[in-house]
């Protein structure tokens, strides 16, 4: 546990507070362009930023914390990472009337950048995934999932161009979503795990 070794620790606050700052910025990029060619997919992609924004504050919040309370920090975190994927399903279910393609160069040179600043973000986390239990999960399966949507984001750029059609945005849109679900699930199972062990720690000691 990170609370065990104090450097780990002002570490692990460092690194989150890199990549909660990294994603910040790169929301704001992505949501501009995605506003100006009227992209689904890339919308998604934006909430998402500022979801995992959120996520490493949380963390840095609470690092301090004991296992049970972190524990429930994992939970709220689990829920957040649901915001991005209820933006998704609104913006797809707007777009069912009138499936227009996004703009595709756009598009794709602003996936090709979130996949360069998710990429980074998964590699500082990468070395903390196994420390901090739930929490420090959360923030490495959030920028791991980002790299792959990213990707499929550019692919689905491709198929857009050859199809002229805007149902890829829409179905890639859905497919974020799913993406943020899994990691949800897998976090909220971890935390559970987490609350267990905190109280078989606990025993009959009775905090008031």
């Amino acid at each position: 546990m990170t609370g065990d070794d104090p450097d780990l620790t002002r570490r692990l606050k460092r690194t989150v507070l890199v990549v909660a700052a990294l994603n910040l910025a790169y929301f704001f990029v992505e949501i501009a362009v995605a506003l100006a060619i009227g992209s689904v997919s890339l919308f998604a992609d934006s909430v998402d930023f500022l979801e995992d924004t959120a996520v490493n504050l949380l963390i840095f919040l609470a690092l301090g914390l004991p296992l049970a309370k972190r524990a429930l920090a994992g939970k709220a975190m689990a829920l957040v990472i649901c915001v991005p994927a209820i933006a998704a399903i609104v913006q797809a279910v707007a777009k069912f009337g009138d499936p227009e393609p996004p703009d595709v160069l756009s598009l794709i040179v602003t996936a090709g950048g979130a996949i360069v600043v998710n990429a980074v973000c998964a590699w500082l986390l990468a070395g903390f995934r196994h420390e901090g239990g739930s929490l420090t999960k959360a923030a490495f399966l959030a920028a791991r999932n980002d790299v792959y949507a990213n990707a499929a984001i550019i692919a689905m750029g491709v198929v857009t161009h050859l199809t002229l059609s805007g149902w890829p945005d829409i179905v890639l849109g859905l497919f974020i979503v799913a993406l943020n679900l899994t990691a949800a699930k897998e976090v909220w199972e971890t935390a559970t795990e987490e609350r267990l062990a905190a109280k078989a720690l606990a025993g009959d000691f009775d905090d008031d």
